[in-house]
């Protein structure tokens, strides 16, 4: 698999590269020169199999023969090893819970997947893995990375900006795990990183990389589970087939929009953000215009300036598909809140990055469509914000139990990234 970088084309890497890179020059994401494409025939082939053993044969399909089938099929059963079961909300619409992994987030489907991909390529090289994180990056990517030979975490998190249980998850792991909480929000982690990976030193020095959903396997891998998706739906379902994700950093949407690239039939996506309404606001108007963030209910989408667009771009660009036909739509906190009763009245425990994304579904879905929103989170994550609108307990899952009176080893730090510089290299072992 070769990639080029989407601000300079003539910077082109393996897949082993990209992987271990995360960014290109100029902090250019990658994107793949080629995509293969699965005909009808091979995807009725496809879904006749399990998840591990699709996902295997898909991301191959995509690596190409730079990894051998046997060490991408290890690394896929290594990584997933929970399922993402679609569960009926309405006669019309259904729901991807992509929560039932360690840190209860869709995200550990691609952290996991990244971090086996990661070792395999660095061989007995030493790696320092920085991510900036707005909730559950930063669980997934700790627990997928903890206990892996020559592999050193950072992890940099908005402080305050996080629920608790999010923070409990990932800051209480030590080991080779190290968090930051920064004084700033999500936007301002995201920059900390991107100069970081702008200083030729320190990325030699300490064998810098990111598992942001910047890095292209952490993509690859949230493909699958479209098409796990759409192997769990009836012919009648399938037939004309509406995916809302909730978006914040635009990676999920991402993914799903390179599954209908390479063949799953999906009618159209809905792009559902809260009030960091940029890619929406863009899409009526035009014009790129980034607000300040603002602090929302469903705070891992809590992005003004989402990194994976420009793939997303370049997937519309590549594929001749116009993006008017990206349905978007943002909801408020206040009809938010309104949504996580209505979908409990119908029997359905959600959270507000769920309900988000039902709500524009629900809003925009024609008759004759079936409607998918992706479950990115357990509402125990949530709980305090869930119970204090639903009136009612949430019992925490053991995943969360387990960690709550733990103490929380975060380091503290203002936005400076000569801080961070002298923080990674002094703790560089």
């Amino acid at each position: 698999m070769k990639l080029y970088n989407l601000k300079d084309h003539t910077d082109i890497v393996s897949f082993s590269q990209a992987t271990k890179q995360g960014l290109g020059r100029n902090q250019g994401l990658f994107f793949p020169q080629q995509l293969p494409l699965f005909s009808p025939v091979d995807i009725e082939q496809l879904l006749t199999m399990n998840f591990t053993q699709r996902s295997a044969k898909i991301l191959s399909a995509l690596i190409g023969k730079e990894i051998a089938y046997t060490d991408i099929q290890r690394c896929v059963n290594n990584a997933f090893q929970f399922p993402a079961p679609v569960k009926a909300v309405e006669q019309d619409i259904g729901t991807l819970e992509l929560f039932h992994g360690p840190t209860l987030a869709f995200k550990d489907f691609g952290a996991r997947f990244m971090a086996q991909i990661l070792v395999q390529v660095a061989a007995q090289n030493k790696i320092t893995v920085l991510t900036a994180t707005s909730g559950d990056t930063g669980a997934a990517v700790a627990h997928a990375f903890h206990h892996l030979p020559n592999v050193r975490v950072v992890i940099l998190y908005p402080n305050g900006k996080i629920s608790p249980l999010q923070e409990k998850l990932f800051c209480t792991l030590g080991d080779n795990i190290q968090t930051i909480a920064v004084d700033g929000d999500f936007d301002a982690c995201q920059s900390l990183v991107k100069q970081a990976f702008d200083d030729a030193e320190l990325k030699q020095t300490i064998g810098l990389n990111s598992a942001n959903s910047i890095n292209i396997s952490r993509l690859l891998a949230q493909i699958c589970y479209y098409f796990e998706a759409y192997a769990q739906l009836t012919p009648t379902q399938r037939h004309n087939l509406v995916i809302s994700v909730p978006s914040g950093n635009f990676g999920n949407l991402t993914a799903g929009l390179f599954a209908k690239s390479i063949g799953l039939p999906i009618k159209r996506f809905i792009a559902a953000t809260n009030l960091n309404d940029t890619v929406p606001r863009y899409l009526d108007t035009g014009k790129w215009l980034p607000h300040a963030t603002v602090a929302t209910l469903s705070n891992a989408m809590d992005v003004s300036r989402p990194n994976n667009w420009p793939r997303i771009e370049e997937i519309f660009k590549r594929q001749q598909w116009s993006l008017q036909s990206l349905s978007h739509g943002a909801v408020n906190d206040e009809v938010t809140q309104q949504t996580l009763r209505e979908l409990d009245k119908k029997g359905y425990l959600s959270e507000p990055h769920g309900a988000v994304a039902y709500r524009v579904l629900r809003d925009q879905l024609q008759t004759g469509e079936y409607g998918l929103f992706l479950g990115t989170a357990h509402p125990a994550k949530f709980k305090q914000v869930v119970e204090a609108i639903l009136q009612r307990q949430i019992e925490l899952p053991q995943a969360l139990a387990e960690r709550i009176d733990l103490p929380l080893l975060s380091h503290t730090m203002p936005s400076d990234f000569t801080r961070l510089r002298t923080f990674l290299m002094e703790h560089e072992e």
